[in-house]
């Protein structure tokens, strides 16, 4: 099972506020091919789910996930840091085999 840690939560939230989407919409967490390593992590705001999608009630944030991504996001953990060197998600996947210095691509 995917986990978002509370900060990465809390942003989530406040990004679904921000954009006045309908009780319906969620966090859709996709892989996708391409990056450094062969693959890359997508997310984005959506109104509602598609109709093959899984979704996902972590932290009452609704999470849709493609069965493509599915079988790639087991025991991924999505945290949201702010450094000196700027903000945003971070992904720690256990499965990823490898990674590269820009720390959203991966293999598999």
């Amino acid at each position: 099972m995917m986990t978002l840690t509370a900060t990465a939560t809390e942003k989530v939230q406040d990004f679904i506020q921000e954009h006045g989407v309908e009780s319906e919409a969620g966090l859709r967490v996709a892989v996708l091919p391409g990056g450094c390593s062969g693959f890359q992590y997508g997310l984005n705001i959506e109104d509602e789910p598609e109709s093959d999608d899984e979704i996902l009630d972590i932290r009452g944030v609704k999470i849709f996930i493609d069965p493509f991504s599915a079988q790639y996001l087991d025991g991924v953990e999505i945290d949201y840091v702010t450094s000196v060197m700027g903000q945003g998600f971070t992904f720690s996947n256990p499965n990823a085999s490898g990674g590269c210095g820009c720390g959203s691509s991966f293999t598999a």
